[in-house]
């Protein structure tokens, strides 16, 4: 398999069919507030008019993050779409787009234009600034997306692997209270930071900052988000650095 193209078996953001974060416990928070009625904020599950699966959140800033497949291979991963952008009235916009290429094409700056119902479905438009390619794509609400976070249900350590733009390659994560991170993948590139729940959506924000040498991300400090499938105790999450040039996508899953 060429390095850049990554198994959805072994390496996801956000899986295609996520189910809910069931076995909460008892001692869940409270219920985080619900999706503004002016916004597109949500996990979206969906696909394209190319045949590529879709499956992102928008979170309750505008900030998105968006995983899409191959061309007819809808469990092979191809990308990730992030960036920020304005959602009022049913109309998304997004002009700060970078779709994160796994296919060989790099890194591309693009640009969002959709249509939403809250709730209920997220339809639009990427447009592709380098080379003007554009491509539709149409979704629905995840329901999994109202669901109460509960930071108690990480801890633990997971084994899986992560996508930069050096490769792929396996990792081992540990999550302690009260939300700290550590790890390091099979080439030795080591890692440390932090998480905690969002204050609206099920989701977690992410910190992890790269003690340099072999590691692809140097010493930089990228942030991102997380999501977890109590189910099937499966953490998934990506973070891209200041800069937009690196990050990472991950899936692990702990006993």
């Amino acid at each position: 398999m060429h390095k850049k193209t990554v198994s959805l078996c072994s390496i996801l953001f956000l899986t295609l069919s996520l189910s809910a974060c069931s076995g909460g416990g008892s001692d869940s928070p409270t219920p985080p507030a619900s999706a503004s009625a002016t916004s597109a904020e949500g996990l979206w599950n969906g696909t394209t008019n190319s045949g590529r699966s879709v499956a992102g959140l928008v979170l309750h800033d505008g900030t998105y993050w968006f995983l899409y497949t191959l061309m007819g291979y809808p469990s092979v991963v191809a990308g990730v779409v992030q960036g920020n952008g304005s959602s009022q009235n049913g109309s998304l916009t997004s002009s700060n787009t970078k779709d994160f290429n796994l296919e060989g094409l790099g890194i591309l700056d693009a640009s969002i234009n959709g249509s939403y119902v809250m709730k209920q479905s997220l339809n639009g438009t990427i447009v592709i600034a380098n080379n003007g390619g554009q491509s539709t794509f149409t979704t629905t609400y995840n329901t999994d997306y109202d669901i109460p976070p509960n930071p108690a249900l990480l801890t633990g350590t997971y084994t899986g692997s992560t996508a930069t733009t050096g490769g792929v390659e396996a990792v081992t994560l540990t999550v302690s209270a009260p939300g700290t991170i550590t790890g390091s993948s099979a080439s030795l590139c080591s890692f440390t930071g932090s998480f905690a729940p969002r204050s609206s959506g099920n989701a977690y924000d992410v910190s992890i900052t790269f003690a340099g040498g072999v590691c692809s991300n140097g010493t930089s400090t990228v942030t991102g988000v997380a999501f977890f499938d109590a189910g099937t105790k499966k953490l998934y999450s990506a973070g891209l650095n200041s800069g937009r040039t690196n990050g990472f996508v991950f899936i692990g899953t702990k006993p």
